[in-house]
């Protein structure tokens, strides 16, 4: 038969403490308690919580402290031990650690390791009502458990060759946080409060001249602080846009110039006046115009997915809807096949014949008379070196775009971030290859 001291040690998975007393009992709520009084072993004893040295007493006072650990079939176990307070000769005043907590928690190591593993599958208010603690506790956990498993980040920054600098709301009111990924590994190595040049200065500041150089190709959008600060610390650095976001800057022009159609549309449809009460006469045709100047002006207002789509893509009412437009209103028409044509260009693989492209969109958009095509014009010729850079390298920031999508799903999983620390050690568990360790499981 095993005994209570050896059974309390297989379920705590603590080996390095000596159990003295068990006791349970239960609350004034009916709800079941086991409390394990608990010692160290005397080599375990009066270490420094920073940098685990054996250090002298600060005192001669003990204290009783208690941590919760796991639920042993749903009875509340907490382990109670008298800690003493220690003088470490490097930092300072602490109190001593014990080999089942980490520095500063009141919880065993294996309940924040649990604790923070649900954290990541569910949102926080679930993971706080399951595990009994309070919302602000999960946040604090997933901070250890992430220093834990990976206490130095500078790893992340080895062997970087080609990255992706993108920034992402994570609350209302403009607040952003700017996130560096590693293309190779597809995994986040840093990630920031804020966005603009100063912040993305503090990443690279923080890259050694080695790792520097080791950096081929940094992808983004057309952000000037991410071109600037490639120049200023990365000038062996190639500089790529991502297509997605060339292709966007040509779609919110295209949207501008349907928007004004359709509200051109409407005005010519309202100049017919309001339609007479009552059933309209025969062969009544200020009626019929009116009729059709209404139908046009809803087409090109509901147009938006038949302009923005690929030809291959359309259906049969949305084919209807462009032939429409091309027969009824040249300008808007115009605008969708310079949209296209840069769409077109910039899937090619040939960076020559992309450029000689390239140079004829510029022209045709220069000369088009859509003052939206004129500004994107000038918006391209700024930025061409670095698409056609994306050219050549085939390379894209789809990479930093769905990791924004995993960084947003994150926040919204949990309801939001009250400590904005928590939210990145979060961000760094989810994004990464960090794998999170669970009670008896290799």
């Amino acid at each position: 038969m095993v005994s209570t001291s050896t059974l309390c040690k297989n379920l705590l998975n603590v080996k390095n403490i000596i159990i003295e007393d068990v006791k349970l009992w239960s609350d004034k709520d009916a709800v079941r308690h086991l409390t394990i009084k608990a010692t160290p072993h005397k080599r375990d004893q009066n270490r420094c919580p920073i940098c685990g040295a054996k250090c002298p007493g600060y005192d001669t006072g003990r204290i009783s402290r208690t941590w919760r650990a796991l639920d042993f079939g749903g009875v509340i176990v907490q382990i109670v031990a008298d800690t003493l307070r220690i003088e470490c000769p490097r930092h300072g005043v602490h109190v001593a650690s014990v080999p089942w907590a980490y520095p500063g928690s009141r919880f065993t190591k294996e309940f924040e390791t649990s604790t923070a593993w649900l954290a990541t599958q569910l949102n926080k208010s679930a993971v706080a009502r399951y595990m009994r603690v309070s919302w602000d506790t999960v946040g604090k956990i997933i901070s250890r458990v992430r220093e834990d498993i990976e206490p130095n980040l500078n790893g992340r920054l080895d062997g970087l060759v080609e990255i992706g600098i993108d920034e992402t709301s994570y609350r209302k009111g403009h607040k952003y946080i700017t996130v560096v990924v590693n293309h190779a590994t597809n995994t986040v190595v840093w990630a920031h409060e804020g966005h603009g040049k100063a912040i993305l200065t503090l990443f690279m500041e923080k890259l050694s001249q080695q790792q520097r150089e080791s950096i081929r190709v940094v992808t983004g959008d057309g952000a000037r602080w991410i071109t600037s600060c490639v120049k200023e610390y990365l000038p062996n650095c190639t500089r790529c846009i991502d297509a997605f976001h060339v292709v966007e800057w040509a779609m919110e022009a295209l949207d501008k110039v349907r928007r004004q159609s359709w509200h051109e549309a409407k005005s010519v449809a309202e100049a017919y006046g309001k339609q007479r009460r009552g059933r309209p006469k025969v062969n009544d045709e200020k009626h019929a115009e009116f009729l059709a100047a209404k139908k046009h002006a809803q087409a090109i207002k509901g147009a938006t997915y038949s302009l923005g789509k690929a030809p291959e893509n359309l259906t049969t009412t949305q084919e209807a809807k462009l032939e429409m437009i091309q027969l009824s209103n040249n300008r808007l028409y115009r605008a969708y096949k310079l949209k296209e044509m840069l769409r077109l260009l910039l899937k090619m693989t040939d960076v020559e014949a992309a450029e000689s492209e390239l140079t004829r969109w510029v022209n045709w958009a220069r000369h088009c008379r859509i003052p939206e095509f004129v500004e994107l014009q000038r918006k391209i010729m700024r930025h061409k070196d670095h698409i056609l850079n994306t050219i050549q390298l085939q390379v894209s920031n789809a990479r930093v775009e769905s990791t924004n999508n995993k960084i947003k799903l994150i926040i919204r999983r949990s309801f939001g971030f009250r400590n904005i620390q928590n939210m990145l050690d979060m961000v760094l568990l989810v994004c990464s290859n960090l794998n999170i360790p669970l009670p008896n499981r290799p």
